[in-house]
Formats: structure tokens, sequence, C-alpha cells
């Protein structure tokens, strides 16, 4: 590995120099405007997107209001090597560069992390939020080992909300209407308090018709009500002193999912219950299922500038109160024989508390220290119903109580003008808690018999990362990095007996290695940015439905995940735009053996594609008056998808192409706009989840066509 970072770092040096002279030839400063600078926090300070020696992809706040990115899997389709599931859509699963978890249990966590103002929302559920009056989200893709207090071994997705502003009053409106019955509303406003203290308050509603009609109850499925609120006051009482308070909230509720039957498990004889319903506008449940979700937070942040660095306390605490019921197999008799339902009903708060020192941003040498601790308490019903003729409950009560602690450092070290060393080290340890039983059900369908079990256990693990990064000039950069991350251990959510209960899961590890190269030629109005990595995955944490339909997490042995990633913003021309990223991801096991004459070895890790293309070319006209007219399309495009690990029967996604576009008008005078947008413009028929389950393959699909129109207004 060593051999191949120095050849590959001589090698793009020349490569870019050769560029570098080529493109400076062809510059005609006239012809183009410039584009935009972000500003990213992924090492914990404030820098330049093009001067952080990791992979990021960074949404501006502009981008993310005109191409209405407003949730999760809005982020997900424009991001390469980024990847969302969620069954229901009220639980994502987020994996990056093939790194997830399908755990949702009580005892479990993400691999992959999402950061609210840079609090881990530590529950699949509580990631709840809405993109609007946010400064930036941000993608960080591999380990994340000694920069964050919560462990993330695959990567994390942070969401920068817009903070107070003392220069001034401001405020925004926004509203929309579209099909399906669309409204929405959002709006913020910012107000001084004196030279010294200032409030934000923003909010969001939003609502749509069911995409999907219930056949048999009349009904639709799959809407949308949701409200989320924001408020927060930041004060600096002194030169040397800083204190943000916030408080955010959302709001949800909707029915469905809409389940299918999406194929016939021909290896199993009971693939005679079911009828194939592959209708994607149609479902036929006996009931229209629920997702009510409620989640809320406080943060209170306090930063001091001493001579020599900055002490920062952050503290937060969340509540999630989640429940949630569906048909599964999306069916009734007689066309489906037997009736699968299913739901989940949770409770969790957490609570968190991270103290660390920064350099202060003049400092030649940049480093962060911190400790960290984070507390998690669930409590969480699974329910299982079986019913032919006569309904049979199984229920799961699963206990989960968390505490993490951590150390962290990391360091920058610059050798001359142009090199510089990285490293960092980790310290992590959580303990566990956990109870499970089925004792409260009517019957015992996944295991054996009826069982209670308590059980405990501790994980600890150091976490690195060691690097260099070599800056040409301000614009040009090279960097290789070698990180290592750690996701603890767990139990079983729905344990097939009282052995599987008291017998959990092992921790898992990553080791990424990472060379890159980010340039900005063309006086700043063409970026090109592109990274190869290998990453070595051990252990990782797998779900596996088992013959008695028990659903269990167990260890994977060994990975390899190695792949190519590129991104390209160009401004070719005065008003027009391109930006275009592609992601290739090889990920497939090198051990595992999920049971005696079963070998998975050379199998694709599910739910990640090979190939992944996002275009997103835009052009804006000015109008004779002086108000303009905006013209953008975005073009996605992800590869076939295993949804598990066997690669075997019908559980695989075909691949996808989606097209979106937006026609945005801007006066000349006034602080208003209106825009006219489209999703999904060709009727793409995409599958987002599916599972093979008692002689079929259930499953779940993506929202159809949407349009609508959205005017908005700034003071």
């Amino acid at each position: 590995m060593r051999r191949f970072s120095r050849n590959a770092i001589a090698g793009g040096a020349s490569a870019l120099m050769l560029l570098s002279g080529a493109v400076a030839q062809a510059q005609n400063a006239a012809t183009a405007d410039t584009l935009e600078e972000i500003i990213v926090t992924a090492q914990r300070r404030s820098e330049r997107l093009q001067d952080v020696p990791v992979t990021v992809t960074a949404f501006s706040a502009a981008e993310i209001a005109q191409a209405r990115l407003r949730q999760l899997d809005d982020i997900s389709s424009r991001t390469p090597g980024l990847n969302f599931d969620a069954f229901p859509t009220s639980q994502p699963r987020v994996a990056i560069r093939g790194i997830g978890s399908s755990d949702r249990g009580a005892a479990g966590d993400p691999s992959s992390a999402v950061f609210l103002d840079e609090v881990y929302l530590g529950r699949p559920a509580a990631v709840a939020f809405d993109a609007f009056d946010v400064s930036r989200i941000e993608v960080l893709k591999g380990p994340q080992g000694t920069l964050y207090g919560r462990n993330v071994v695959g990567g994390a997705i942070n969401v920068v909300s817009n903070r107070p502003d003392l220069s001034g009053t401001d405020a925004g409106i926004e509203a929309t209407v579209g099909n399906y019955e669309r409204l929405e509303g959002a709006g913020f406003v910012n107000l001084p308090m004196g030279e010294k203290w200032a409030a934000r308050a923003s909010g969001a509603w939003r609502t749509h018709d069911g995409y999907v009609k219930n056949s048999f109850t009349g009904g639709r499925v799959e809407d949308q009500d949701t409200r989320s609120g924001r408020f927060q006051i930041y004060g600096e009482p002194s030169e040397t002193v800083r204190v943000l308070l916030g408080v955010d909230g959302t709001r949800d509720r909707a029915d469905g999912p809409a389940q299918h039957v999406l194929d016939l498990d021909m290896t199993d004889s009971r693939r005679a219950l079911w009828t194939v319903n592959r209708d994607r506008t149609v479902t036929a449940g006996s009931d229209e299922g629920y997702q009510d979700r409620d989640t809320w937070g406080v943060r209170g942040q306090i930063d001091w500038d001493l001579s020599f660095a900055t002490v920062t306390y952050l503290g937060s605490y969340r509540d999630l109160d989640y429940h949630v019921a569906y048909d599964f197999d999306g069916g009734h008799p007689p066309a489906n024989r037997l009736n699968i339902a299913g739901g989940n009903d949770e409770d969790s708060n957490f609570s968190s508390h991270e103290l660390r020192l920064n350099s202060l941003p003049d400092s030649a040498i940049q480093w962060v220290a911190g400790l960290y601790n984070f507390n998690n308490e669930t409590d969480r019903l699974d329910t299982l119903v079986i019913d032919q003729g006569r309904p049979a409950t199984e229920i799961y009560t699963q206990v989960a109580k968390l505490n993490s602690y951590a150390a962290f450092g990391d360091v920058t070290v610059p050798l001359n003008e142009q090199f510089s060393v990285i490293g960092g080290l980790r310290y992590s340890k959580d303990e566990k808690d956990y109870r499970v039983s089925n004792t409260a059900g009517t019957a015992v369908l996944r295991g054996t018999g009826r069982f209670d079990v308590s059980t405990s256990d501790s994980y600890d693990a150091w976490t690195w990362r060691g690097g260099a990064q070599y800056k040409l000039d301000r614009d040009h950069q090279l960097y290789a990095m070698v990180s290592r991350g750690f996701k603890s251990g767990g139990f079983q959510d729905t344990p097939s007996s009282a052995a599987d209960a008291a017998d959990g899961f092992e921790p898992e590890f990553a080791t990424q290695y990472e060379v890159g190269q980010k340039s900005s030629f063309l006086n700043g109005r063409l970026i090109w940015n592109n990274t190869l990595f290998v990453m070595k995955y051990t252990d990782l944490q797998t779900k596996r439905t088992l013959p008695n339909l028990s659903i269990v997490t167990e260890n994977a042995g060994k990975a390899t995940i190695k792949g190519y990633e590129t991104q390209l913003n160009w401004s070719p021309f005065a008003g027009a735009r391109l930006s275009a990223s592609y992601g290739y991801t090889d990920a497939t096991f090198d051990e595992f053996a999920p049971e005696p004459g079963v070998d998975y070895a050379g199998n694709r890790i599910s739910r990640t594609p090979k190939h992944k293309i996002v275009l997103s070319p835009s052009y804006e006209a000015a109008l004779g008056d002086g108000s303009s007219l905006l013209f953008a399309t975005d073009y996605r495009y992800e590869s076939m998808i295993f949804d598990d690990n066997s690669n075997d029967g019908p559980e695989r996604r075909d691949p996808t192409h989606f097209v979106d576009a937006r026609i945005v008008f801007t006066p000349a005078v006034g602080q208003w706009t209106l825009s006219l947008w489209g999703k999904n413009l060709t009727q793409e028929v995409s599958r987002t989840h599916q599972t093979v389950f008692l002689g079929a393959n259930f499953g779940s699909y993506g929202p159809p066509r949407t349009f609508g129109a959205t005017v908005s207004w700034r003071m």
C-alpha cells in the first residue's frame, strides 16, 4: 500500500501540473462566473471544502433550496457512495461506501451516522429533520474515528442549521402547491436583540395525499403530514465568549407503507399462498397502517477563546416517540391466503456531552482534543401478526441502555508551506445492558419457546487516522489518508431462543486507505476532485432471516470495498453550470459462511450499487428587463443492487434512471422567486425495499412523478 500511495501521489502531481498548464491556456474569465466556495467543518474547524484532505460531498444553502433537497433520501440521490433504504420510510437505513446497518433493534447502532448540528441522532427513527433554513449538508465518506465523539465506521452526514445573525433583521417565506394535493409552507425570521444577542426561528409544514390507493379499504397510503420547527438564541456576551442555545422538533403523521407481493420464491412451496401485485399505484392491505413519529431535542454550546485555544462545551438531550403498524403482505383473501402484519413501538431518549479544545484559526499547527459521553435508553416493542383465519401475535419486548465514553485528538502539522502530516487517535468504550422477552403475545412464531433474558456487555477499541497533504498552491492539493473506525457489538432484536438472546454479536471494524486530488482551474470556474480508496472491513454486522422466521444480526468475517469517486463542477460561460459526479464501488465478501455448507465469499454486499452517476446541468438566462430565468435538470443513474447477501433469488433491484427538472424565475425588482419543478419526470418505477419471507418477495416502491410550483420571498 505504501508503494501504491507514493506512486499515485507522484503520478498525480505530474498529471495535475500538465492539466493545469493546458487549462490555463484556455482561460477566458470574461465569459464565465466563479463557482461558489463552500466552507465546511468536516475536521471540526471551518475550512474551504477544497482544502480538506478527505472526501466530502457538500451541498450549499442555495443548492439545497433550489433543488428541493428536503430530507435524507433527497441527499442520498445526489451523492455517489451514499445509499438510502427504509422500511418503513420512518426508519431510514443509511449506507456509505457499502457500510450500513440493517439492525434497528434497541441494542444496535447505525454503521453510518447522521449528525444534526453536531448532535448524534442515535436511533434510525430519530433521523427526522427538514432541510429548510440550513447552512449546508456535508457527507463524509469512510471512518471518522478520531474527530467525532460517537462511533462512526462507515461515514457521517452532517446537517448544519443557519445560526442567528447579529448583523441585522432577516426573514423569508416559501409556499408550494403540487399534485397529490401537495401543500407546503415554510418560513424563518432572524431578530437581533441589542448588539450582543440574536434569535432565529424557522418552521416548515409539508403535506400531500397518498401516492398509492388501497383498493380494499378505499383510502390512500404513503401520504405526508410533517411539521418541523427550530428556535435558537445566539449571543456574544464578551469578545471571547459565544453562546448558542436551541430547541427543535419534528412531528410526522402518515399512512402506509404500501406493500406488494413483488415476486414468488420458486424454491418455497408456500409460494402458492400469494398473488403477485406489481401495480405501483395500488395496494390491497387489510388496513392502511400508520407511521407516527414525534422527536424533539435541546442543544447548548459555549465557546470560550483562550490565549492559545478555544474551549467548547456541547450538551444535548433528545427524545423520540415512535409508532408504526403495517400490512406486510399488501393483500387480503382470497388473493393472499395468509395475512402478515407487524409494527414497532419505541420510546427513546438520548443525551450527550462533549468537551473539546481547538487550536485557534491562525495557529500554525491545527489540532483538536476532546472528551465525549453519549447515553441512550430505549424501550421497544416488535410485533408480528400471522392470520390464516385465526390471528396469532408474537411480541418482542426490548429494553436497552447504553453508556458510551470516548477521548479523542487530531492534529495537522505543516512541515513547510506545501507539505503537512496528519494524525489522530481515539479511545472508545461502550457499555450496554439489554433485556428481551417474547412473553407478551398470544403465540411464539419466530422462536422455539418463551423466554425473558437479561444480559450486558462492554466493548472498547482504539481507532486512528494518519496521512499527508501536499498543496501545490492554493488551487491544487494531493492527499493520502489511512483511517480506522469501530462500531460496538450488540444483541439480537428478535432472537429465536434464550440462548440466542444472551449471545450477542461482536464489534465491527473498517480500515480505509484513500488517496485523492482536489483542484480548481480557470480562476475558480472549474473544480475537479478525484478519490481512490480501498477499505478492509472485518466482522461486519449483517442481518439474516432464519428458516424459523427469526431475524438475527451476525458477524460476517471479512470484506473488501474498493472504488473511485470523481466530482466536477464547471462554469463554461456566463450563466451556465455543470455538476457531474460518478462513483464506482466494488464491495465484496472475502469470508462469510452464514451456516455450514453455505459460502458467500465473492458475493456483493447488499444494497451497494457498483455504479452511480449524477449529472446536473443548468443555465440562467438574463432577460431584457433585468430579470432572469433558470433552467436546470438532474439525471441520476444507479446500477443493479442485491437486497440480500446471498445474491440469489428475486431480491434484486434493476438499474434506475431518474430525471428531475425545474424552471426558476427571478424578477429584476423584489426579493421573490417562482419555481416550477418536477421530480421523477419519466415515471421510473423503482423498488426501495424488499425481502423474501414465507414463499414470496415482499417490498415497496419509490415515489411516482411529482410536480408543483414554489413561491419564495426573502427580505
